[in-house]
């Protein structure tokens, strides 16, 4: 058998038939995006514009939170897919289904309390204040759809279909763009318009991802069955990662909220240095999908040295991926920030914090993987747990001791929570390396 890089060709190309379309799916999003902005953009008030892009921050940081709905769904799925047991993907699909309904309607029923809470904290411009409600209100009704399109999409990843969940991520998108067309462009719509075009593109993708997994899984609504223990046991699973997800983004946002002290150069410069996580996502999240899905599927098999095999190969593209990432922010960091901005301020000010970003790929890169194994073996209360820990002993103190370093100190804090992340996933990871089926 022909080996590359240790390993047979053969695995490498499995491994990239689920990561490469993933990674397709997160390049297409953002161009996509970036046309849907355009659209907005060239309307001839910005106040459209400025009220689109804080709505959509409310909307997307909701439904970022509720990642944790595709997590614990791909992980279960692909060890009830590797035990070949039809009957437990079945009632996975019915529970998260079940769960992303119930969940969509709180949503919904709690969408004016959302909308004057999460505006009371971005304090927008008087303005925008009434389109940006609109916004939220009309995004908000899609909750039911958005989260069903998760457990869409943990359920064709755990089954290995990620050409499926590649496309479902542009279908969303695409549907989007159409339609600001004709709403925006075509009816006049503005502001209202871009909300109805999202809603009208995630009800869409949602019912396009049902019928897949319906059709994939042969699972008929007349034989759906909940099973209280079962339920209780995905619902805890998915309160894991939901704490997991909830801790993450607070630590993220702390690099804009605390930086505001320093100056809104400082804020601006952050900002664009923080798209090249963006850009390391690109490779790392197709990566992480992949040992998700391969590890998931070996563990439902009970074979722990396919466990250990996958996980093997993944880190080595892992780490291939974070050095390259490295490398290129070293050659040609300046030119990607000139790419972002062309503000001379936030172009050399950027600058002097490159260096964190060049480390950050081979710091960052560990937490993908190992996310990427926890979430298969279904680890989801380690998660949680390492997760904590790394705020409360790696980014919370490093912040607090560093502050007389100013925003070196932020990006200090990050860079210690992402290796104390790495460090306790990695112990829990080497305890239980004999115990992973």
């Amino acid at each position: 058998m022909q080996k590359l890089l240790g390993f047979a060709r053969a695995d490498h190309r499995r491994v990239f038939a689920i990561a490469l379309p993933m990674m397709i799916s997160n390049i297409a999003a953002p161009l996509l995006g970036l046309v849907d902005t355009a659209i907005i953009g060239h309307l001839p008030n910005s106040v459209y514009l400025s009220s689109v892009a804080i709505g959509a921050m409310v909307v997307s940081f909701i439904y970022l939170l509720a990642v944790f709905l595709r997590m614990a769904t791909t992980g279960a799925i692909a060890q009830a897919f590797g035990a070949d047991d039809q009957t437990e993907q079945h009632q996975l699909f019915t529970h998260g289904i079940l769960t992303a309904l119930i969940l969509g309607v709180v949503i919904i029923s709690l969408s004016p309390f959302i909308t004057s809470v999460s505006l009371w904290l971005v304090a927008p411009d008087p303005k925008l204040l009434n389109y940006a409600t609109d916004y939220i209100q009309i995004r908000l009704w899609s909750a039911p759809a958005a989260l069903t399109t998760l457990i869409c999409l943990g359920v064709l990843l755990g089954r290995q279909d990620s050409r499926r969940a590649m496309w479902l991520v542009i279908i969303t998108n695409f549907v989007n763009v159409v339609l600001d067309l004709i709403l925006i462009v075509g009816l006049n719509m503005n502001v209202r318009g871009a909300a109805l075009a999202s809603l009208c593109a995630e009800w869409t993708t949602a019912i396009v991802g049902f019928y897949w997994c319906r059709h994939t899984l042969g699972w008929q609504l007349s034989k759906a069955r909940i099973v209280a223990s079962k339920l209780s046991l995905f619902l805890q699973a998915n309160g894991n990662i939901f704490v997991r997800s909830l801790t993450l983004q607070l630590c993220m946002a702390m690099m804009t909220g605390y930086a505001a002290r320093y100056g809104t150069t400082i804020v601006a410069a952050n900002a664009v240095l923080m798209q090249f996580l963006m850009l390391i996502s690109l490779g790392l999240d197709g990566i992480a999908y992949a040992v998700e899905a391969l590890a998931g599927e070996a563990k439902g098999r009970n074979r722990p040295n396919q466990v250990r095999y996958w996980c093997r190969i993944t880190l080595l593209w892992s780490s291939l991926f974070a050095a390259g990432y490295s490398l290129v922010f070293w050659l040609l960091g300046q030119q990607i920030i000139g790419l972002i901005t062309d503000l001379s301020a936030v172009v050399d000010t950027a600058m002097r914090y490159l260096p964190w970003v060049i480390a950050l790929p081979l710091l960052a890169h560990w937490s993908y993987w190992l996310d990427g194994v926890f979430i298969g073996l279904a680890w989801s209360k380690a998660m949680r747990d390492t997760m904590l820990l790394a705020a409360i002993t790696g980014f919370i103190p490093i912040w607090w001791l560093s502050k007389p370093l100013e925003n070196h100190g932020l990006w200090l804090a990050l860079s210690g929570f992402l290796i104390m992340r790495a460090v306790y996933q990695a112990i829990w990871l080497l305890r239980r390396s004999r115990k992973v089926v």
